[in-house]
């Protein structure tokens, strides 16, 4: 039996008998002539080359994005043997769907659904299969509006995962021109502790891993690269086996675990990454992206009045739409170090300037916000804030839930996986097992 949340779309499988096939083709034919028809065959191929996300992937050469590139030899691919899983494309501000088609590789859904949302979260109906078999299904007769469209795996057909060669979304889009200049970003903050690969309970050779196979433009640290001291020699002998291999793109902050360097405070940081980390001769610094300006600062020294004016004259420069900045210790959190009001002023300059994105570490857990102003005040034109001290370091418990949080996740190592376009931002928490822990909304830049 399937639900609707309609009128029943119409599905057609390329598992059906040949002389039947023959006989619909037939008579799809006569139809074609027919008036009531003549909506259907304007339908508009709206999802190629759209930014496209899923719960996880089975290895980065299966990504989301391989259902949508036009390509028939290209496929995504879900982790094996979990349910459910999820694939979803942003199809633009707004769009209207009147049919989906899903060509199924050998690992497909006995059960999934076929979903359009506005936002990202709420999600409506638009058609339910019970009993697939593979192959190609192919819905039409929707009626759906909204800017996302998922395909909601509930139950595979094999004992594997879910895999889709193609989906193609018909209908039609807003005049609104799309968004572009997409790109992805990883971030972490707490990540190298004093292991390697050899031990099983060792995080950051895991989270280095993931990293990898997300295969980003490039990558964030959230502070307390290193841990207890951050000397050089650990730096060599731990984040070095990992996170170093991708050290030529990857763009750091100091915490405060790396002024604890006997040998002087960020001596062993500032060895280690040189101009990576200094790139304009201090430990913050600020570049572009597309359409995004990120600012790298070091709250360890928020009361230093040279980084405070330099931030405001930075940001008085900025001629980018979409502004993002992160630093290790987060104004808002709920975990074992909570809110750290060293971050206010810096939160202050920031909201002025409508700054969109704040990311941070310093406590060893998953944390987003609702967007607020520096004050805590929930409001539409605030800084989402992100906390991402998942990186390898032992975790911290949720202690007090603050306002505005709206999702917390403790002991699950990961990374954030940023989605970046010219005008949006959307973002997923990723775990070391490759699935998806937390998806974040779709914001617009102020």
């Amino acid at each position: 039996m399937r639900l609707f949340a309609s009128a029943p779309p119409r599905r057609t499988t390329d598992r059906l008998p040949l002389v039947l096939a023959a006989v619909l083709l037939l008579v799809g034919g006569l139809l074609l002539a027919l008036p009531d028809r003549a909506g259907a065959a304007a339908d508009t191929l709206i999802s190629q080359g759209r930014p496209a996300t899923s719960s996880s992937v089975e290895d980065s050469t299966f990504g989301p994005e391989k259902a949508f590139d036009g390509n028939a030899t290209t496929r995504w691919a879900s982790a094996e043997g979990v349910d459910p899983q999820w694939i979803k494309v942003d199809l633009g501000p707004s769009a209207t769907v009147s049919r989906v088609k899903l060509v199924w590789e050998a690992a497909y859904a006995k059960a999934y659904r076929v979903e359009i949302s506005a936002d990202g979260s709420t999600w409506t109906r638009l058609a339910t299969e019970t009993a697939g078999n593979g192959a190609t299904d192919d819905w039409t007769g929707l009626t759906g509006t909204g800017r996302y469209l998922r395909v909601y795996g509930t139950a595979r057909g094999t004992s594997y995962g879910y895999s889709l060669w193609t989906v193609e979304v018909y209908g039609t889009t807003s005049t609104t021109p799309p968004p572009t200049g997409a790109f992805t970003v990883v971030a972490a903050g707490d990540i190298a502790a004093q292991c390697t690969a050899s031990s099983s309970s060792c995080a950051h050779p895991k989270t280095a891993a993931l990293a990898q196979r997300i295969a980003p433009s490039f990558y964030l640290t959230m502070g307390d690269n290193q841990y207890d001291d951050a000397r050089l020699s650990d730096f060599r002998n731990y984040y070095d086996k990992t996170w170093g291999a991708f050290k030529a793109q990857t763009r750091p902050v100091p915490g405060n675990h790396e002024s604890y360097d006997p040998a002087g405070a960020f001596s062993g940081y500032k060895s280690y990454f040189g101009a990576i980390a200094y790139p304009q001769g201090k430990p913050y610094y600020s570049y572009d992206q597309g359409n995004w300006h990120f600012v790298a600062l070091d709250s360890n020294t928020f009361d230093d009045a040279a980084q405070i004016q330099w931030l405001k004259d930075d940001l008085a420069r900025n001629t980018k739409g979409c502004v993002a900045a992160y630093f290790h210790h987060p104004l808002y959190s709920s975990g074992g170090h909570g809110n750290d009001p060293v971050s206010k002023p810096v939160w202050q300059i920031l909201y002025a300037a409508r700054a969109d994105l704040v990311l941070n570490g310093h406590d060893h857990h998953y944390e987003r916000f609702a967007p607020q102003d520096p004050n805590g005040q929930a409001t539409a034109d605030g800084i989402v804030e992100i906390v991402g001290g998942m990186g390898g370091a032992e975790p911290y418990d949720i202690e007090t839930v603050q306002p505005n949080s709206q999702k917390r996740i403790s002991g699950t190592y990961g990374v954030l996986k940023l989605n970046l376009t010219d005008t949006t931002y959307s973002w997923q928490y990723v775990g070391t097992d490759d699935q998806v822990k937390d998806s974040g909304p779709t914001y617009t830049c102020h």
